[in-house]
């Protein structure tokens, strides 16, 4: 496993350049097989979560190549052949392949995905969807089979439950390929389910509605790529340097941002005191001083994004008083409490979901562990403001998301190293 060492106590300054949005790549490359043609990203995070995919992709003989952030697949010869469950394991977003494989050849077997360890994370809501496209759906041994080869996929109407990101992008990568029409009810609305149908549409798709509540998709026999996509930029990625430029930084600009895809985390920072200035594709953070306690509800789209929560908690920690979390997204998600408490924070979680921030002027550095990807980052912003020497363990989670970050930080006047990994075989 990886160790990220960051020896604290240096301010940032300077600019950071974000990357394409990790939850737009990687439910962007099993989308990439329903196309008949091959396909150009640019913009791609280099991220381990992407050398995963393309290890699914080789399994079923679909070449693709990645540096420098562009990305080319070649599903032309795509064959049908049993996953690699390692890979499949690794990321939780291995799950899109159950739709994108079921839209491209009416049927899917793949084991059932891992990622982080958030608490439970039912996909009801996927089969649901398929069930409702005419697809039988079984499980055994922790494999899922999905098929629809008798009668095909059929155009349907569902309503989804809950409001589920994935489930919401899964159906579409399913039905885009189907017969007839399908309309999707409660819909998540986050900026990435607009920019996979926005590829989608780019081949000869026909999705409409994304970004609101309803979403229609009108099949088609054929997709196929004619330009280069470029991914989105990682509105998670930008929060998290936002947080750490406002607890210790003299100045940062963030480039290659939408600024309304962060309305609901820009506002809580200006809540607190932090001082803003917004452009068209840039946000600059001032030092920022005397900052006011706030409360935090997680909420789907366009409300405070779970994925922020950790990021912005190291930043609580710098208030003058009590701040709360309440997470309703993701109860479980408070595994960077006790390694922050462990580097000096006043911080604890009573129940599932609820945070508890007081004021904690000092922070140590000790050896600590990231339990997942945004706890890691989390524990880097710690690190960057604390004390002496942290050593991060288990931080393969923090490169599954972060773009470059050892390189990003560093530029930013960091002391940050990475060890127990290639990042050469990484970042090509």
């Amino acid at each position: 496993m990886a160790k990220i060492i960051v020896r604290g106590g240096k301010r940032l300054h300077g600019e950071v350049t974000i990357g394409g949005a990790k939850n737009s790549t990687v439910a962007l490359i099993p989308a990439a097989i329903l196309a008949d043609t091959p396909v150009k990203f640019d913009t791609v995070p280099q991220i381990l979560d992407v050398k995963n995919l393309q290890l699914i992709l080789n399994a079923m003989n679909v070449q693709s190549t990645f540096a420098n952030g562009n990305l080319d697949i070649d599903p032309t010869h795509i064959t049908e052949s049993d996953l690699p469950s390692g890979a499949i394991k690794s990321l939780r977003a291995s799950y899109y392949f159950m739709g994108a494989l079921l839209g491209r050849f009416n049927r899917a077997t793949v084991t059932f995905p891992g990622g982080d360890n958030l608490g439970r994370r039912p996909i009801d809501q996927h089969i649901k969807g398929f069930e409702a496209l005419g697809a039988t759906v079984t499980e055994s041994n922790d494999i899922i089979h999905i098929d629809a080869t008798e009668h095909g996929l059929i155009g349907a109407r569902i309503a989804l439950d809950t409001v589920s990101v994935g489930a919401t992008i899964n159906i579409i990568l399913a039905a885009v390929r189907a017969k007839g029409q399908t309309v999707i009810e409660n819909a998540a609305r986050e900026p990435e389910i607009i920019d996979i149908a926005t590829f989608l549409n780019n081949m000869g798709a026909n999705v409409r509605g994304a970004g609101t509540d309803t979403i229609r998709i009108a099949g088609v026999p054929s997709l196929k790529a004619r330009n280069t996509h470029t991914v989105i930029p990682d509105r998670i990625e930008a929060g998290t340097y936002m947080s750490m430029a406002a607890a210790f930084g003299d100045g940062v600009t963030i480039k290659n941002v939408i600024p309304e895809h962060l309305e609901s985390y820009t506002s809580k920072l200006i809540e607190m005191g932090v001082n803003l200035d917004i452009g068209e594709d840039t946000i600059h953070v001032y030092k920022s001083d005397d900052l006011k306690p706030v409360n935090i509800k997680t909420m789907p789209y366009p409300g405070f994004a779970t994925d922020l929560q950790q990021p912005i908690t190291p930043l609580l920690l710098m208030a003058s008083g009590e701040s709360s979390i309440n997470d309703t997204i993701y109860p479980k998600r408070v595994k960077h409490v006790a390694e922050l408490r462990r580097m000096g924070g006043d911080i604890d979680s009573d129940k599932p979901g609820h945070i508890r921030v007081n004021h904690s002027p000092r922070l140590v550095g000790t050896d600590v562990e990231a339990a997942e990807i945004r706890a890691g980052a989390a524990l880097i912003i710690a690190a960057i403001m604390a004390e002496g020497k942290t050593i991060i363990n288990d931080a393969d989670h923090i490169l599954r998301g972060y773009d470059r970050i050892q390189n990003k930080l560093t530029t930013l006047g960091a002391d940050i190293t990475i060890e127990g990994i290639d990042l050469i075989n990484l970042m090509p």
